[in-house]
């Protein structure tokens, strides 16, 4: 009994040795990232250019698997039923994270409780833009004639409980004003809706938009970070009419809950680096998004307060909860 007792201690320090080993001799294999939206998405084309970089980074290939559907729920409680080890990790983005939470009676996973949180790595404005036949050249030129000309103008979206809804819907309560929502199958239908004039407006990721408003196709009239930002030369934000509006996408990197510290603090230094690298930035920028890192700590509150912030607009917009 005695030996057995002074085994279980030596026992115990020897897995401690072993699981430090493992955590210092992170990673040893490929690392799967987790993409828990469709190939083409602004997420899908972003986490590519950083995951082709940060493999090299980090010494090991990061394999890119799309698990699309359910508006990001699939990809994510995939995440979150994977082992915390490291070798898996999630593209996250406000669909899945701070959307969902808000539209769902019951979710697979917690956004805050089943994850670790390594940092964001990018923010997406969203632009403002009309069908180039409204005669409307600012947004408070846009909210004047929406209130001139009532249930006449409409605003497109990428359907019910999208971020283009949601934005619109924000800059609807927070401006005062009102437009008829049509929604649409998606980002890309929306925004010919307004190419064509069948929708009046609509507010969608830059890099949805900015190649029509270069053509001509659509014109810009703000974009939704709450400053102005180079990206987008000479757009102002919305927040310059209606103050305090501040609506953009964001990505970061998230792992299963309970995985290392030292794993993560590992991720989070490979995708500083990774981000720092002139041909990844300007990769990044020519999307339209800004490259934004913080803390495990500074993105769980994100997260936390982007949650409690969204529930505030379905409840403005009125939206049912499935």
């Amino acid at each position: 009994m005695r030996l057995a007792s002074k085994c279980v201690p030596l026992l115990l320090l020897a897995l401690l040795a072993q699981t430090a080993l493992a955590q210092s001799d992170y990673p040893r294999r490929p690392i799967k990232m987790i993409l828990p939206n469709a190939p083409g998405s602004s997420n899908d084309t972003l986490s590519r250019v950083l995951g082709a970089r940060m493999g090299d980074v980090i010494g090991q290939q990061i394999v890119i698997e799309n698990q699309a559907g359910a508006s990001g729920l699939i990809g994510m409680e995939s995440t979150k039923n994977s082992a915390p080890d490291g070798y898996t990790i999630a593209s996250a983005s406000p669909s899945g994270m701070t959307i969902a939470p808000n539209l769902r009676k019951s979710l697979p996973y917690d956004p805050l409780k089943d994850f670790e949180f390594v940092s964001m790595f990018a923010v997406l404005p969203n632009m403002l833009v009309v069908t180039p036949s409204l005669p409307v050249k600012s947004t408070k030129e846009l909210i004047d004639w929406c209130k001139s000309h009532p249930g006449q103008i409409n605003m497109a979206s990428a359907g019910p409980g999208s971020q283009s809804h949601l934005a619109g819907a924000m800059m609807q309560v927070m401006g005062h004003f009102e437009s008829v929502h049509v929604p649409y199958k998606g980002g890309g239908a929306s925004v010919l809706s307004v190419m064509t004039g069948e929708s009046q407006w609509t507010i969608t990721p830059a890099s949805a938009a900015i190649g029509h408003v270069r053509s001509g196709k659509l014109r810009a009239l703000a974009q939704s970070l709450p400053q102005r930002t180079p990206l987008l030369p000479g757009l102002p934000p919305v927040a310059e009419t209606i103050p305090g509006f501040s609506y953009s996408a964001w990505n970061g990197l998230v792992t299963p809950k309970d995985t290392p510290r030292p794993v993560i603090e590992k991720l989070r230094a490979a995708l500083v680096k990774t981000l720092a690298l002139p041909e990844v930035k300007a990769a990044i920028e020519k999307q339209g998004a800004e490259i934004v890192t913080d803390t495990p700590e500074e993105f769980r509150k994100l997260v936390e307060d982007e949650i409690r912030e969204t529930g505030k607009v379905v409840k403005a917009a009125g939206l049912k909860i499935q």
